[in-house]
């Protein structure tokens, strides 16, 4: 599974369980809050009722006396109130008055007048002096139907002389619960898209950051100098710590390869100098003499080109600057490339760009440097009087020569350092520095050297 995968994952998990959770919370605490709310005032109702009641309830006069008539007149008074939005259009208080023996002896609804409510706790526990309240389901498996009963004692005198109770049913409030639960669960779920689209957005960045180290690191595998991902927080410093350790590395590689391949490379032209000197030495002819001091200029020629290209080669890897492109026309650019250096007109050079006017994004100095070199190679391969063609197209350009070609299994090695092929001549055989130059600007530029066989010749295509 893909680290983005489950980073998205983990965080839908977590997300996930904990708005479970909050909602469950938020849910199961709805209804006892709202009825606790209800509690609270009818406690308060219950005992103001109570003091009405007082006088009629002593006198013996509840059942048909003034608050009697009250509580009648409040059952049929019309209402249409709008609550937060809801609409009350019933008054849903029961209200029932029992004597100091629990008997009922009014009941707003003339349901259970005459009957013994000495036994139910509201009743019971306020006769205690205590407080006493009830919810009763009327059907037993349904809690909607739950009637929430609360009673205040009647006293006269300091004694308790009955008790009244105010009854409502839950189902008048449900309402109100169901419209809580509604809110709670949109607002819920607007949380948990929210929270889900900044773990979507989390992920994406900390995948996108990798995706740009696995990139660089990739790039330098290759061989590349990219510059370092500017990526923010502990991934960006990742980077720059990568970045040091590369260059730790590439120092100190570098310079152990320098050195094998440099003094493989001396071991031919010294070991020549060193026998022609000795050989100087000696009494020789004069056409000996000019032979082998022949040799020593000529070996010598050869160490100082070798120094030279890698000069050459080792300011171009060492660099990290990035190049300085311009837009050139490739018809000024190839101009000087079809006059032979020095006047010797051994190759014809042919120079052809499709279309008329296109040109090339690039250095300069680095792209005259890469095509001084692709053109030596090809005029070291190409026979004599043969014809070397130049053909350039936008950011493109490649060298075609009509010489031998290379064995295929070469053709992967070609732009390594000091990895060379037999010259036709069967035995002079070049540093391969010059096509090792030119890889590593075109690395430069991020771009690519292609090489292969044509049958005859061989094609060198760089692609800008």
């Amino acid at each position: 599974m893909r680290l983005g995968i489950r980073l998205l994952f983990g965080f839908f998990l977590v997300t996930g369980l904990a708005a479970f959770f909050t909602l469950r919370v938020f849910m199961a605490e709805v209804k006892p809050s709202v009825r606790e709310v209800m509690e609270d005032m009818m406690v308060d109702t219950a005992n103001i009722l109570a003091e009405l009641a007082g006088d009629d309830l002593a006198a013996g006069a509840i059942a048909d006396g003034r608050f009697a008539g009250h509580v009648r007149n409040y059952a049929r008074r019309p209402i249409d109130a709008k609550i937060w939005g809801l609409a009350k259009q019933s008054l849903d208080f029961r209200v029932y008055v029992t004597d100091a023996g629990g008997k009922v002896v009014f009941d707003s609804e003339n349901a259970a007048t005459g009957q013994d409510y000495s036994r139910w706790r509201d009743v019971a526990l306020t006769l205690r002096g205590e407080y006493g309240a009830r919810a009763t389901r009327e059907v037993q498996q349904d809690d909607r139907t739950s009637v929430m009963y609360v009673a205040a004692p009647v006293q006269r005198d300091g004694k308790i002389i009955g008790v009244l109770t105010v009854a409502k049913p839950m189902s008048t409030i449900q309402a109100f619960i169901d419209r809580a639960e509604r809110k709670i669960l949109l607002s819920g779920a607007l949380l948990l898209v929210l929270s889900l689209a900044i773990g979507v957005a989390v992920t994406l960045w900390v995948v996108w950051s990798i995706r740009k180290l696995r990139r660089y690191a990739n790039a330098v595998g290759q061989g590349g100098k990219p510059a370092v991902p500017q990526i923010p927080g502990e991934l960006g410093e990742l980077a720059m710590a990568v970045d040091a350790m590369r260059l730790k590395l590439e120092g100190h590689e570098y310079i152990e390869d320098y050195v094998r391949a440099l003094t493989h490379e001396l071991k031919s032209p010294l070991a020549a100098i060193r026998g022609a000197g000795e050989l100087l030495q000696d009494e020789l002819p004069e056409d000996a003499r000019r032979e082998f001091s022949g040799q020593v200029l000529a070996q010598s020629g050869r160490m100082q080109a070798l120094v030279d290209r890698m000069l050459e080669l080792t300011k171009l890897e060492q660099r990290h600057a990035q190049v300085e492109r311009e837009r050139l026309p490739w018809a000024g650019v190839l101009k000087p490339f079809e006059v032979a250096p020095g006047g010797r007109a051994q190759h014809t050079v042919k120079v052809v760009i499709s279309p008329e006017h296109a040109d090339v994004h690039a250095e300069p100095g680095l792209l005259g440097l890469a095509l001084s070199n692709l053109m030596e190679n090809a005029r070291s391969f190409a026979p004599q009087g043969s014809t070397i063609t130049l053909e350039a197209g936008p950011d493109r350009i490649a060298v075609q020569d009509s010489g031998p070609g290379v064995a295929d299994y070469a053709l992967p090695r070609l732009g390594e350092r000091f990895f060379s092929t037999v010259r036709p001549d069967g035995h002079t055989k070049g540093s391969g520095l010059g096509l090792a130059i030119v890889r590593q600007i075109m690395l430069l530029h991020g771009g690519r050297m292609v090489v292969r066989n044509t049958q005859p010749g061989l094609r060198v295509e760089l692609h800008f």
